[in-house]
């Protein structure tokens, strides 16, 4: 079940998240805590309370200093921002990834033109690209992150 995060998710959701570095950033709780309060979508996939997946999405005018969220901002009018997605091991290969991006899809305006995300390039994240590629986004740009360490695809999926 697609349900939106309630406070007692947010422990099982941030070990979670940590579990998936460095397809995503490693993140402290206050940093879920905010995500909760602040984002325009963040939804859990669970079942008996255990937390199996989590989307969290973000729209322009947030104070969000993520550089890859800044970038979209001074880029795009309007979007719908994928900032991460995790999925737990025994739950990937079920279609629960696109369920997360089609239940968030749903959740914002019909005027809104363009879905945006980021996917690491550098380290290579193949698996993450691949499943963007198939799900319509195309790269527009990239950029360098962490002082150079990493580099991401700054991706797009017109709605």
């Amino acid at each position: 079940m697609i349900r939106d995060v309630r406070e007692k998710d947010l422990d099982q959701v941030l070990e979670l998240n940590e579990s998936c570095v460095p397809a995503v950033n490693s993140v402290p709780l206050e940093q879920m805590q905010w995500f909760a309060e602040h984002a325009a979508y963040f939804r859990v996939a669970a079942a008996d309370d255990v937390v199996g997946g989590f989307l969290v999405g973000l729209r322009p005018g947030t104070s969000y200093a993520s550089p890859n969220y800044r970038w979209f901002c001074d880029n795009y009018p309007d979007f719908a921002y994928v900032d991460r997605v995790a999925v737990a091991e025994v739950a990937r290969r079920q279609g629960l990834a696109s369920r997360f991006y089609d239940d968030f899809r749903d959740s914002i305006s019909d005027s809104v033109d363009v879905m945006t995300c980021e996917v690491n390039i550098r380290p290579a994240n193949e698996s993450s690209m691949r499943f963007h590629e198939q799900y319509g986004f195309r790269q527009v740009a990239s950029q360098e992150t962490d002082g150079g360490d990493k580099e991401v695809a700054l991706m797009v999926r017109p709605l």
